[in-house]
């Protein structure tokens, strides 16, 4: 999907509030349109790949969504997709820990790979108790005929309390998402825009094969730092003022392609 022994700068496309959410203001026309012209900048900007988020839609549900979400989310996939066509991987990660529904919305709108929350380990986010999920999610990946969308997992995920697993590494966390069979991991910040650890990262790496990602902080400044990641996941530094919120900084978008170029041609 993404090249090997390669830095991949990966964009988030922050979907409007979509209808039946509190912060709904725009039609599903609107919010197609408005994605499709995000992920269309993301594309001619040189990034390598996108994922499509609902995060406009807090307070968020717990990992279920209504009929409506996973339709809309749908459509919205789908439109993408046609525009940015097959040779630009999109994923899709649907808030909070809707994970059977992001699989379902990729699988039918030929997105490459879905972000998953919780699917090792249990831990306490702020929309509560979230439980291991992967079991459940590879069993349906496998009944829908899903194998070729990739599941991505953050570990020791940001917005979350871990107390209840302070006895385990990041390695053992990295161990558990290797033995079940997921397809890459996400190392996080605390929060959204903050940085992960650099630490962190260089452990992951040490503690399994698979595709490591930070997906959260990276900024121009900050970049060659996480140069051993296999991909960079961004949504705040390319924004204006660097908040999520905002709309995208076309000047921000070149930095970032400027590290990313970087840090592949020194070798990572």
């Amino acid at each position: 999907m993404f090249h090997n022994n390669r830095t991949a700068a990966i964009g988030m496309v922050h979907v409007g509030a979509l209808p039946g959410t509190p912060f709904n203001k725009k039609s599903i026309e609107q919010i197609c349109e408005d994605a499709v012209k995000e992920a269309m900048l993301y594309k001619e900007k040189k990034f390598d790949g996108i994922i499509l988020e609902n995060m406009h839609d807090r307070p968020y549900l717990k990992c279920s969504v209504g009929p409506e979400i996973t339709a809309a989310m749908t459509r919205v996939a789908c439109e993408v997709k046609a525009k940015v066509t097959n040779d630009f991987p999109v994923g899709i990660q649907i808030l909070a820990g809707a994970n059977t529904e992001a699989l379902a919305v990729a699988h039918v709108s030929g997105c490459e790979f879905i972000r998953a929350e919780g699917c090792v380990f249990a831990h306490v986010a702020d929309e509560g108790w979230i439980e291991a999920c992967a079991g459940n999610l590879l069993r349906e990946r496998k009944r829908i005929g899903a194998q070729n969308v990739k599941i991505w997992t953050d570990i020791q995920k940001k917005h979350s309390a871990h107390s209840v697993t302070a006895d385990l590494t990041l390695e053992d966390w990295a161990h558990g998402a290797d033995f079940f069979g997921i397809d890459g991991i996400i190392i996080t910040g605390a929060a959204t825009g903050k940085p992960a650890s650099k630490n962190d990262l260089i452990n992951a790496k040490n503690a399994t094969k698979m595709p490591v990602y930070i997906g959260s902080g990276i900024t121009p400044e900050n970049a060659q730092e996480f140069s051993l990641a296999d991909g960079w996941i961004i949504g705040s530094s390319v924004k204006f003022d660097s908040y999520w919120e905002n709309p995208i900084n076309p000047i921000a978008l070149e930095k970032i392609v400027k590290a990313r170029d970087l840090a592949n041609s020194s070798g990572g």
